[in-house]
């Protein structure tokens, strides 16, 4: 864009006379003419004038506003929802820890009796050896059988 602002009808319907860039008075660098067709000014950018009215802009911004809104409402939802599903996964867990069944507290020394104390009282169980082949259990040969 060139350094001279034409005549404009502005926003308010009143006529501006054409100007010449930089205005006097005005910064030095600024010596092209920038804005809208129905604003114009002086500006040190050659790439700021838009050949539209002043007032399109205001319908991109409320567009982007507009864009904005229903994106940050999405993420809203989203995150709402998230946290909504881990408070229902984390409440429908059992409150109680399961019984194993098996009670692991230790004995006191007033509790074992004398005689056992240092002796392993375990109850031993025999247990026939299973062969991996079968899977049937093999009988042990007796004395007779040897």
């Amino acid at each position: 864009m060139s350094g001279a602002c034409t005549s404009y009808v502005s926003a308010e319907q009143e006529v501006v006379r054409g100007f010449s860039c930089p205005r006097p008075g005005g910064e030095a660098a600024a010596v092209f003419c920038c804005g809208f067709r129905d604003n114009k000014y002086c500006c040190d950018d050659p790439h700021s004038f838009f050949p539209y009215e002043h007032s399109y802009m205001w319908w991109l911004s409320i567009g982007a506003l507009v864009g904005l809104s229903v994106a940050a409402m999405v993420l809203l939802a989203f995150i709402v929802t998230a946290f909504v599903l881990c408070y229902l996964f984390i409440s429908s867990k059992p409150h109680t820890k399961l019984d194993l069944g098996l009670s692991l507290q230790t004995a006191g020394p007033e509790e074992v009796s004398p005689d056992c104390q240092g002796v392993n009282t375990g109850m031993a169980a025999e247990v026939p050896r299973v062969s991996p082949l079968r899977q049937l259990p093999l009988l042990e040969p007796t004395a007779g059988e040897q």
